[in-house]
């Protein structure tokens, strides 16, 4: 059967533009897949998307008029209940038959097949295949329900009565199959091939689309709009190049404000404006995110990154003029920079530590209390840290601050004094004007007014970079105080939903916490390897008040344990470990976390040995033999109760392997401690095949228990090998 392109389009009002991306592409991908599924297209079909602050548009490539008949069989009833004990047809078999535009005749024409244990009646027919006037509504309306759209509106159309709802209220449908309308109706709207170019700036009004395949073209040329989302994209990052260039500059680079400066235009035109160099006294985050978020320029940057004078502006006009385009635009901008300043400079006249009472009157949460509440936990927390540090160097557990610390840690005690003060003073530009406006720079304004307030860079730094990592990929805090900020900041956040019982659910998770728990993560996997995630989460959980979380209260703290280790199997499968390999080192419940990545290393050198595949089944063996066992098992067995050769056998090769094994686990080298573990598969396959486990002598029994309760310790120090068994 011939085919011919579709083109359908959709001209509505302005659209989001911060949607239109996801809109397009969504639009073209569930008409198409409607379409497949009608047999009026191939699944491999050639499928373009456009999509302009008016309009939503797909052209399909090889849509058929006519989708092909298709043979249909449906089931009847068993044949016992159709055809009487003469087979002829029941009073059930003729109504079901007339159900379906049959009558008698076609008894004959029944087919008698299998179905399980009876045999049942099939009747055989051609359904006629879907028309493209039929069915492109239908792929029209799925498409439009599927729109990735939380609100849509409501709206009536033309005749006064009838209401419709969508994005936004569509004016005009055009549906061409080749050059040939598509005689439908969707929205109140006759399909037909008139629809609108450029507002101002087309060259006819209306364009009238010749065929599917002219669209592109005709709407670049005759109606000065760029279609194609991808390829208006491409058109402003080349005259953002463009025009930056002449002066040895470069446009801030932002996908998400390029996607959005890409929806507000069809036809772009990038112009050059300038704003008074007095602004850049103002840090340049204020005024790259006032320009970025409140005007949709491009910031331009120097050779060195540093912010310039100059900026770029996405138009939507192209006048042989110019100049009052730029001038409005500067005049815009300029009272946004003038208050930025103003904000800066009102916000210096206070120091933040002045700001940190007023945290007290700053509401945080109703069961969790005020901010200044929080900066007292996360003071907490990051004494907690610091004394975690200095028990890794001494043997005596947990310590207090105070005297003992400074006189026996003087870095660390000055590690935790500033990390203390950072903590304080962490929440303080909540309450400046300059965040008060632009919520993304907290943190950011608070480094640079702790500079100005006469701190060091390492406290101001890690004001800034204790909100870090704030995204996947983003950069970690720069030093050891903002990384021990960072965690205690996260841990206070995690610490106390749980303990109040704000668990994420689904896909909602308000409070960010899978983000928080893969920054705590992050931070011990690349920071602070010597921290073990127990240890730091008992600790942390002491820094709340017991009528908050109680210390003792085993459960939030088993969750919140639970939550970080699933978010660590995600992130190990991600770097491109296998789901056995990160089973096998996740069942051991790694505390160390930097460690992880080695372990895993080790199992997957140790799964491509030959030997592996026969350990790993032994091993599971083992460990299910030790699980049934009565009562406790003992560590060690007698070589005295030995009876078979396979017994001493196993037993020898242990106490020749294990140590082996331990010293290279206790050094760090973890894959020659499990490739030592090669060494075990004769004489473990050896014991099973001749040993009875299970004897009826109790001592002999225990005996041979405590000998494979060696095995499996010495088998699973590094992972639980069991877990690579096919």
């Amino acid at each position: 059967m011939s085919t011919q392109n579709l083109l359908v389009e959709l001209f509505v009002e302005e659209l989001p533009p911060k949607a239109l991306k996801k809109l397009g592409e969504s639009f073209a991908a569930s008409l198409a897949e409607s379409l497949v599924a009608q047999g009026l297209a191939d699944a491999d079909a050639v499928v373009t998307s456009f999509a302009t602050p008016r309009r939503l548009g797909v052209r399909v490539d090889g849509v058929l008029a006519r989708a092909a008949d298709k043979p249909v069989s449906t089931k009847l009833m068993p044949v016992s209940v159709g055809l009487d004990a003469d087979g002829k047809p029941t009073p059930a078999l003729l109504k079901r038959l007339a159900a379906l535009g049959a009558d008698e005749s076609a008894v004959s024409q029944l087919r008698c097949a299998a179905d399980g244990k009876n045999e049942a009646l099939f009747h055989d027919s051609i359904a006629p295949g879907t028309t493209l006037t039929d069915g492109l509504p239908r792929a029209l309306e799925a498409a439009m329900a599927k729109l990735p759209i939380p609100k849509v509106m409501t709206y009536q159309l033309a005749d006064g009565w009838t209401t419709v709802n969508f994005v936004r209220p569509v004016h005009g449908l055009v549906a061409l199959h080749g050059a040939d309308i598509v005689p439908m109706s969707v929205l109140g709207l006759q399909a037909g091939r008139n629809t609108q170019g450029h507002r101002f700036e087309a060259r006819v009004n209306p364009v009238v689309i010749t065929s599917a395949d002219s669209y592109a073209a005709q709407m670049k040329d005759d109606g000065a709009v760029i279609a194609s989302f991808a390829e208006r994209r491409a058109e402003i990052v080349r005259q953002l190049q463009a025009a930056a260039a002449p002066s040895g500059l470069k446009p801030i680079e932002d996908d998400a404000l390029l996607d959005e400066v890409t929806g507000l235009v069809e036809r772009p035109n990038v112009l050059v404006g300038k704003f008074e160099e007095a602004f850049l006294e103002v840090p340049s985050e204020c005024l790259i995110l006032t320009m970025k978020a409140n005007q949709k320029y491009f910031p331009l940057l120097d050779a060195a990154g540093k912010l310039t004078n100059q900026f770029l502006i996405v138009s939507n006009i192209s006048p042989d003029d110019a100049s009052a385009v730029i001038q409005g635009n500067e005049r815009v901008v300029r009272p946004r920079l003038a208050d930025a300043k103003f904000f800066f400079d009102q916000d210096r006249k206070k120091t933040l530590e002045t700001r940190v009472m007023g945290l007290a009157k700053v509401v945080y949460h109703n069961k969790l209390g005020t901010q200044g509440d929080r900066v007292d936990r996360v003071k907490n927390i990051v004494s907690a840290i610091s004394s975690l540090f200095a028990a890794q160097e001494r043997e005596y557990g947990f310590i207090p601050q105070g005297p003992e610390l400074e006189a026996n840690h003087p870095q660390l005690h000055r590690l935790w004094q500033d990390a203390q003060l950072a903590a304080l003073l962490a929440k303080a530009d909540l309450l400046t004007d300059m965040v008060g406006e632009f919520p993304e720079l907290q943190g950011v304004m608070g480094r640079y007014y702790a500079q100005h307030d006469g701190l060091s860079d390492g406290i101001a730094f890690a004001i800034e970079d204790h909100y870090k990592p704030r995204f996947s990929g983003d950069e970690l805090p720069r030093n050891r105080i903002g990384v021990v900020l960072s965690l205690a900041d996260k841990l206070e956040t995690l610490i106390g939903m749980f303990s109040i019982g704000q668990l994420p659910t689904g896909d909602k998770d308000p409070y960010a916490l899978r983000r928080h728990a893969l920054g705590v993560i992050r931070l011990l996997l690349e920071k602070e390897p010597t921290l073990a995630l127990d240890k730091l989460l008992d600790h942390s959980f002491l820094a709340f008040d017991a009528s908050i979380s109680n210390p003792g209260n085993p459960e939030a703290k088993r969750e919140l344990m639970e939550f970080i280790l699933d978010r660590l199997t995600g992130v190990l499968r991600e770097m491109g470990y296998s789901a056995s390999e990160v089973a096998a080192v996740m069942a051991l419940n790694p505390q160390y976390l930097a460690k992880v990545p080695h372990l895993l290393n080790a199992v997957n050198a140790f799964a491509a040995l030959s030997e592996a595949p026969a350990l790993a089944a032994a091993n599971k063996r083992v460990g299910n033999i030790l699980k049934k066992a009565e009562g406790e098992v003992g560590a060690a067995a007698d070589p005295a109760r030995f009876v078979e050769a396979a017994e001493t056998a196993l037993f020898a090769a242990l106490s020749e392997i294990a140590p082996k094994a331990d010293a290279a686990f206790a050094a760090g080298d973890y894959t020659t401690s499990l490739q030592a573990l090669a060494a075990l598969r004769e004489p473990v396959d050896a014991f099973f095949d001749n040993v009875m486990v299970n004897a009826d002598d109790p001592a002999l029994k225990a005996n041979r228990l405590a000998l494979l309760n060696q095995l499996h310790q010495t088998m699973n120090r590094v992972a639980d090998i069991s877990r690579l068994a096919a």
